[in-house]
């Protein structure tokens, strides 16, 4: 008679959370696959979620020390697939407490824990595309002086393939002032003139490959980078997911943050006009093909037990801007999509910076499992209909 395999997931009443235990809840149900399921919660695990994924168990477990984490091998026994939907995952609140996000997103004490196991589990991590900022090699830096503007550092990161030269990326340090500058730079030979703006995001290119260099720009990017390196030096198995913007219908107990389509919704379903930005570009993913990519990596670990040392990006196939994302809504929905208005990301100040292009090649996703993620013009009428029939 086989064993049941054991199924944990870090960070279960989160949005990822929540629909994987429900997708690993229904796997069991059928009786399509044999799993015996936990996870792991910081807050009280809402009781709507327990009764759709019942039988499972629930430990309350500190990531940060590693509290709890001994209860689970004792009362649920030792997995073999760990999960990790865990996250400080707001850019902002990590720019404002870099000790608590390194502590939350470099999973050290889970990985310790592991080292008890020995090479017998998976940690499937849950990364991010904000990792992958910049693939620029060469850095000069020069000073500039000027009548108007005293002491203005001028930092050019050009594009070492000069075959393909890409814009000058630029950061003026002249206190708070954001005054337009113009000025004149050298890329591979042919000279150009550009307007530029106290804080331009770094990212230099776009469709940016596993094996690309990560040159984060804010605290939640350097954090899940450092999760990667710990995790690649310290754990016999694992499989890494770098995820875009994830997207999809509302989860089982509703979180609390705003949901990318359901608030595109809800700003345009009141007909006043609304600023998108046209000029930073993502690959968004549909929530069940995340949860698709998680549950075929289990199925492989489980059925052929050979080892494992993967980094995936896991994106949606299409390469959007902000106010892209937004006119699909409007498009599905019938609005007018003259509401909306395009602005550039460099006019807002978010309070941390956001890399302008961090598009994603998928192409080895589809290689190594097989998955072909969902349009997003589809995922959008998806999430759509789910809001609608909830």
């Amino acid at each position: 008679m086989d064993m049941k395999k054991k199924i944990l997931v870090l960070g279960g009443t989160g949005y990822l959370g929540q629909h994987l235990l429900v997708r690993f809840s229904e796997e069991i149900k059928h009786q399509q696959q044999k799993y015996e399921l936990a996870f792991t919660h910081y807050s009280t695990p809402p009781q709507s979620l327990l009764n759709e994924i019942s039988p499972s168990i629930a430990f309350h477990v500190d990531l940060q020390t590693g509290q709890g984490l001994d209860s689970i091998a004792t009362t649920f026994g030792q997995p073999d697939v760990i999960v990790n939907c865990a996250a400080l995952s707001v850019p902002r609140v990590c720019e404002t407490d870099p000790t608590a996000a390194m502590a939350i997103n470099v999973p050290s004490s889970v990985v310790k824990w592991l080292s008890n196991f020995g090479d017998s589990v998976l940690l499937i991590h849950l990364s991010t595309d904000q990792g992958c900022c910049n693939s620029c090699k060469l850095s000069k830096c020069v000073k500039l002086e000027s009548n108007k503007v005293a002491d203005v550092t001028l930092c050019l990161k050009l594009h070492a393939n000069q075959s393909n030269p890409m814009p000058a990326y630029l950061v003026f340090n002249y206190g708070m002032d954001s005054k337009k500058v113009a000025i004149h730079t050298f890329l591979g030979g042919v000279k150009s003139c550009r307007p530029a703006f106290v804080s331009v995001y770094e990212g230099a290119k776009s469709f940016y490959k596993e094996e690309d260099e990560a040159f984060p720009v804010n605290v939640y990017g350097k954090s899940k980078v450092a999760a990667e390196q710990f995790i690649s030096a310290n754990c016999s198995n694992y499989a890494i997911l770098r995820s875009s913007i994830i997207y999809g219908p509302q989860t089982i107990s509703p979180i609390v943050k705003s949901l990318p389509i359901q608030w595109i919704d809800s700003v345009l379903l009141k007909g006043a006009e609304v600023e998108f930005f046209h000029d930073e570009f993502r690959c968004p993913v549909f929530v069940k093909d995340v949860v698709d990519v998680i549950l075929t990596l289990s199925k492989k670990w489980i059925s052929d037990k050979e080892q494992m040392k993967l980094l995936l990006n896991v994106g949606g196939p299409d390469r959007l801007s902000r106010l892209q994302m937004a006119e699909a809504v409007a498009t599905v929905k019938g609005y007018d999509t003259s509401l909306l208005k395009p602005v550039s990301a460099s006019s807002v100040n978010r309070g941390v910076n956001s890399p302008a292009d961090i598009s994603m090649d998928i192409s080895k996703l589809s290689q190594t499992l097989g998955i072909k993620p969902t349009p997003y013009l589809d995922g959008v009428r998806l999430t759509l209909d789910a809001t609608a029939h909830s």
